[in-house]
Parts: structure tokens; sequence; C-alpha cells
């Protein structure tokens, strides 16, 4: 932990400035791998969709509807890495 707590300080010291930039690409890094569980959740979710329409086409509309807003809750979690992101690689 005491290493962690050193090397975030070393981007406070100007003589330091590319372990700093560093840190801050690796933190933009890491921040951006929620964006891959999101496509593969709702990749998921659309194939379990075509399924399910497969097996009951009269249910199109339920199951469209439920697909959606499964697919919109998913996307928040990929926006806030999204943000986090972009915050991280403009901010800092």
């Amino acid at each position: 932990m005491e290493n962690i707590i050193s090397l975030l300080a070393l981007k406070n010291d100007p003589t330091s400035a590319t372990t700093g930039a560093g840190l801050v690409a690796v933190g933009a890094g890491l921040a951006s791998i929620g964006n891959f569980g999101t496509g593969l959740g709702q990749g998921l979710s659309a194939g379990r969709a075509a399924e399910a329409v497969g097996r009951n086409p009269e249910a199109i509309k339920k199951i469209r509807s439920l697909m959606i807003i499964g697919m919109a809750i998913s996307e928040s979690a990929s926006l806030y890495s999204f943000i986090i992101a972009i915050l991280l690689v403009f901010v800092y």
C-alpha cells in the first residue's frame, strides 16, 4: 500500500511528469474495461431475445420492451466508465 501511495505522490512532483501521466493512462484503461462487459452483456441479451421471439412470436412486443429496458440499464454502466476514463485523461 505504501508503494501505491508513493507512486501517487510522484504525480505532484514536477520532475516525474511521465510517471504521473503513465498512472493516469493506466487508470483510464482500467476504467474502460467496463465497456467490454457492457458490450458482452448486450450481445447476450439480444441473442436471448431473438431466441425467445423464435419460440414465442406472439410475445414480441413484451420481449422487445424488456430487452430495451435491460440494455438501457446496462448501458448506463458503460457511460459511467467512459466518463471516468475521459475525466482521468483530460482533467488529470
